[in-house]
C-alpha cells in the first residue's frame, strides 16, 4: 500500500514537473530570484509565468493576495490588469467593425452625436492608436480638482468629454496615450449592440475564446471571489489602495495569468473564426508625415532583444502588470502584481534576458540639462496676474495671488502651490502637476487668461474673470 502511494506521488511529480522541462535549473533559479523580496513575511506579490510552444514552463505564485487576512497569491489567482484590458477593447472594435456593425474610419460622431465637432475628423483607428488628439479624462480630472480616489464612472467622464472645447493636436499628427478614445469606445460598443458593456464582452469575447476567469469590472464595490487586494508602498510599510475605479473601455479587467497567456497566444495562433481578427488587432499605421507609430490596437508592436514582441502593461491602484508575447519563438510572459513598488516591467524583462540567453541593452544616460535661473517677476508682473480663472470645460476655478514678494496658484481641493516664472508669459507652478502656464494677454498687454499644459493636456483654456470670487 505504502509501496503504491509512494509510486504515485512519483508520477505526480514528474507531470508536474514535465512542464519545466525545457528552461534549464540555472534559468530556473535566475527567474526564482527575481522574486525573492515578494516572498517575505507579510508582503504583497503576484504571479510570474511563462509559456513556449503552447507549454507552461515557469508558473509560481509569490506573496500576499490579502495582507489583512494572510491569504496568498496562487496561480490562479485574479489580478486588476489595468490597462493591458485595452486590448480587449480594442478586439470588441475589431469585431464589429469585421461584422460590418461600424467602421474603425468613420467619424465617431456618427456613433456618439452628442461629441463636440473638433473642426477634425476624429476616428477609431485613431483612438486605437492614441492618435487621435483627444484630452486625457484623468489628467482633466486631476486638474478639475478631483482627488486620486474619488468615485469615477463612464458617465462621469462622458460629461466631461461633452465639455471638451479643442484637441492636443490634429488627429494622426502624433501619438499621445490617452484613456479618454478607449472609454468611449467602451461606449460606441453598448450603443451599437444595445447591452452593457460588461456583459457583452464576456459573450462575445471571454466566452468564446476560453477565459474563464476574465471579465470587465464596472462596480468597483463588488465581491468577486479569487481577487487579491492591491496596497501602495509607503516607506517600511504597506497600505490599501482605496478602489474608486468604476470606468471601463481603458481599464478594469480581471484575469488571471493562465488567461493571459492562453490570450497572447493568440496573437500567433487564433483559434477557428478569429485569425483575421488577431491578425487586424496588430495593424500599426504610420503618422500624417509617413513616420512610424509602433502602437497597434491596443498593443506595442516593436523588437525586443533582437525578437518581434506584441506587449502592454499596466497599472492602477497599487496593481501592476506586463504582459508580452514573442510569435517567432512562441514565447508568452506574464507577470501580475497586487503592489506598486513591484518592478513589474523590469522583472520580466530581466526574465525574458535569462530566457534567450541575451543581455538587456544598457540604459542611454539622459542628457544633463541646463540650469536656467528662473526669471524674477516684478511686483507689477505678478498683480497683474492676480485673480480668478474659470475654465468652462473643467467646470473649476483656480486663483493666482500674491503673498510675501512671491506669486502663488491655489485650487479648492488641488492645493497650493509657488510659483516658478520661466518668463513674463510662460509660469511653472512648483511640485504640481501642472508642466507649464501660459499667459494670454490681449493686444494692450492685459491678462484675459491662461493656458494650462499637463502631461496629457495641452493648451487648456482658463478665462480670467472680472471680479475676484470671495
Amino acid at each position: 500500500m505504502k509501496k503504491s502511494i509512494i509510486v504515485l506521488i512519483a508520477i505526480l511529480l514528474s507531470g508536474y514537473y514535465s512542464g519545466y522541462a525545457q528552461l534549464s535549473e540555472a534559468q530556473e533559479k535566475a527567474i526564482d530570484s527575481l522574486f525573492l523580496e515578494w516572498n517575505t513575511p507579510n508582503h504583497p506579490g503576484g504571479v510570474f509565468a511563462i509559456n513556449q510552444g503552447g507549454k507552461r514552463v515557469y508558473s509560481k505564485a509569490f506573496g500576499l493576495a490579502s495582507l489583512e487576512y494572510l491569504v496568498p497569491n496562487t496561480t490562479g489567482t485574479r489580478f486588476n490588469i489595468a490597462s493591458i484590458s485595452k486590448q480587449f477593447t480594442a478586439m470588441a472594435i475589431v469585431k464589429l467593425h469585421l461584422e460590418g456593425k461600424l467602421s474603425i474610419d468613420a467619424d465617431i460622431r456618427e456613433y456618439l452625436p452628442e461629441l463636440p465637432d473638433f473642426g477634425e475628423k476624429v476616428t477609431c483607428r485613431h483612438m486605437l492608436h492614441h492618435t487621435s488628439g483627444l484630452r486625457s479624462l484623468h489628467a482633466m480630472l486631476g486638474l478639475a480638482g478631483w482627488r486620486g480616489d474619488d468615485t469615477r464612472t463612464n458617465e462621469d467622464l462622458f460629461r466631461y468629454v461633452l465639455n471638451q472645447k479643442d484637441l492636443n493636436f490634429k488627429p494622426g499628427d502624433e501619438y499621445m496615450y490617452c484613456n479618454t478614445g478607449y472609454i468611449l469606445m467602451a461606449i460606441i460598443v453598448e450603443r451599437l449592440t444595445g447591452e452593457n458593456f460588461a456583459d457583452w464582452m464576456t459573450a462575445e469575447i471571454f466566452e468564446p475564446l476560453g477565459l474563464n476567469d476574465t471579465y470587465v469590472e464596472d462596480r468597483y464595490n463588488r465581491i468577486v471571489a479569487n481577487n487579491a487586494t492591491s496596497y501602495y508602498r509607503r516607506g517600511d510599510e504597506f497600505i490599501r489602495s482605496v478602489e474608486y475605479w468604476g470606468y471601463t473601455g481603458s481599464g478594469n479587467i480581471h484575469s488571471s495569468a493562465d488567461d493571459l497567456l492562453k490570450w497572447y497566444r493568440y496573437y500567433y495562433k487564433a483559434p477557428e473564426g478569429w485569425q483575421e481578427a488577431f491578425k487586424m488587432m496588430q495593424t500599426t499605421d504610420p503618422f500624417n508625415d509617413g513616420k512610424p507609430n509602433n502602437y497597434a490596437f491596443g498593443v506595442n508592436v516593436r523588437e525586443f532583444l533582437g525578437e518581434k514582441s506584441i506587449s502592454h502593461g499596466g497599472s492602477i491602484g497599487g496593481f501592476r502588470s506586463y504582459a508580452v508575447t514573442f510569435p517567432e519563438k512562441e514565447t508568452e510572459v506574464v507577470v501580475i502584481t497586487n503592489f506598486s513598488s513591484s518592478g513589474s516591467g523590469t522583472k520580466a524583462n530581466q526574465a525574458i534576458s535569462i530566457l534567450f540567453d541575451k543581455p538587456l541593452p544598457e540604459r542611454q544616460p539622459r542628457p544633463e540639462q541646463e540650469d536656467k535661473k528662473p526669471y524674477m517677476l516684478t511686483d507689477a508682473e505678478m498683480k497683474a496676474i492676480a485673480g480668478d480663472y474659470w475654465s468652462t470645460e473643467l467646470e473649476t476655478i483656480y486663483r493666482f495671488y500674491m503673498a510675501d514678494g512671491k506669486l502663488f496658484i491655489s485650487h479648492n481641493r488641488f492645493g497650493e502651490f509657488e510659483i516658478e516664472a520661466i518668463d513674463r508669459n510662460n509660469l511653472r507652478p512648483i511640485d504640481s502637476g501642472i508642466r507649464k502656464i501660459e499667459v494670454i494677454r490681449d493686444r494692450k498687454g492685459k491678462v484675459t487668461g491662461m493656458l494650462f499644459t499637463n502631461s496629457r493636456v495641452r493648451n487648456l483654456k482658463f478665462v480670467k474673470l472680472s471680479i475676484t470670487l470671495p
